[in-house]
């Protein structure tokens, strides 16, 4: 006869249990006001197709932009699909200020799901959407000759990253959301960070070309290394400015510290 688990553990089991648990509840709640307008997910797939169609050719054609042996859409590709992410999460904050208009973000603080539970939650169906924009750009980079591999661990690997970095960057949101009071001024604020997030990465020019002031701040911003790790997962023989290790690292510890920091603040989401 097998050896009872002791209580201990048994209670720790049962506890990661209910956490996790409670955070696909969140999740699932997440996806099915998606599903109710999934028009959402077709009309967020202009974006990355004029960056790639317009941008992309037009800068490949001139090579304006130094990109060593990768043609200029293969370095690009990538860097829409991360940029895709950004935008898409970081505006997903908005959603927690009409809950807490319409009284129910009360009504998660008093469901038995911890804070915990509900900014994970929130920051996972969050990437459900980047998911999307990763499908869509994969097509779009198959139809423009871009080759990206299609090896099950790399594109595994790719759907990690964009996992983390929706999750990163709509925590962040969430942030700003717990700390404003209205959707306008949420909007200015997200605006205000999308561009210098963006413009300050990799994603559409190599960091070498940087004047050496904004070099630093590159390497700081955390688009920086989902890029990273996309681009060196997505195109066959890329290196990448970082180990992979590193990559996921980043993101993954920047995510777990603003869950954190979002669980202490998401309170306030109910006032």
């Amino acid at each position: 006869m097998a050896t009872p688990a002791p209580t201990g553990t048994r209670g720790v089991g049962a506890t990661l249990y209910a956490h996790v648990d409670r955070t696909f509840a969140v999740v699932d709640y997440e996806v099915r006001k998606l599903r109710h307008d999934p028009s959402e997910l077709l009309l967020r797939a202009v974006q990355p197709a004029l960056w790639l169609v317009v941008f992309g050719e037009v800068f490949a054609t001139v090579h304006a932009i130094p990109t060593g042996n990768l043609s200029y859409l293969e370095f690009l590709a990538p860097g829409i699909l991360s940029q895709s992410v950004l935008f898409i999460a970081i505006f997903y904050g908005i959603a927690s200020i009409r809950e807490r208009e319409l009284g129910i973000a009360y009504k998660f603080l008093v469901s038995p799901a911890s804070r915990i539970s509900l900014v994970a939650g929130k920051a996972l169906s969050a990437s459900v959407r980047g998911l999307s924009q990763a499908v869509i750009v994969y097509l779009l980079a198959i139809a423009l000759a871009v080759h990206p591999s299609l090896a099950p661990l790399s594109v595994l690997g790719v759907l990690v990253a964009v996992v983390l970095g929706s999750c990163l960057f709509a925590t962040l949101s969430m942030i700003i959301a717990s700390l404003v009071k209205t959707q306008e001024r949420f909007l200015g604020i997200g605006q205000l960070l999308t561009m210098p997030l963006f413009f300050a990465s990799n994603a559409i020019y190599p960091i070498s070309i940087m004047p050496s002031w904004l070099q630093p701040v590159a390497y700081a911003n955390p688009l920086t290394y989902l890029v990273d790790a996309v681009r060196t997962l997505m195109i066959p023989g890329e290196t990448g400015l970082f180990p992979l290790g590193i990559d996921f690292g980043v993101l993954a510890a920047v995510t777990v510290a603003l869950v954190l920091i979002e669980s202490r603040l998401y309170p306030r989401m109910a006032q």
